[in-house]
């Protein structure tokens, strides 16, 4: 993320009653209403992200996955010919 401004300017349309919330909110917290938005966005932005990195599976599906882990099927040709491929490219 080279070159990202320092501060950068960020504008929305918003219906009135979102924007009386969004103040009224900012207003308790004692912040500005920029403030407000801003850190709430930040905190919805990074749980976005991380939640991004997260794979949740059922126990079923966990059960599943690992026994496709543990009991998987000989290569096909297609792999092997893939494996062969990638150590041409890459090396061993």
């Amino acid at each position: 993320m080279a070159n990202l401004p320092t501060v950068a300017r960020l504008e929305a349309r918003l219906p009135g009653d979102i924007y009386a919330l969004l103040k009224r909110a900012a207003e308790i917290e004692g912040r500005t209403l920029s403030d407000f938005v801003v850190a709430a966005a930040r905190e919805a932005a990074s749980r976005t992200i991380a939640e991004t990195g997260v794979l949740r599976l059922s126990v079923e599906d966990q059960k599943l996955f690992a026994k496709a882990i543990l009991n998987s099927p000989a290569p096909n040709a297609a792999l092997r010919r893939v494996g062969r491929r990638h150590r041409e490219l890459f090396g061993a």
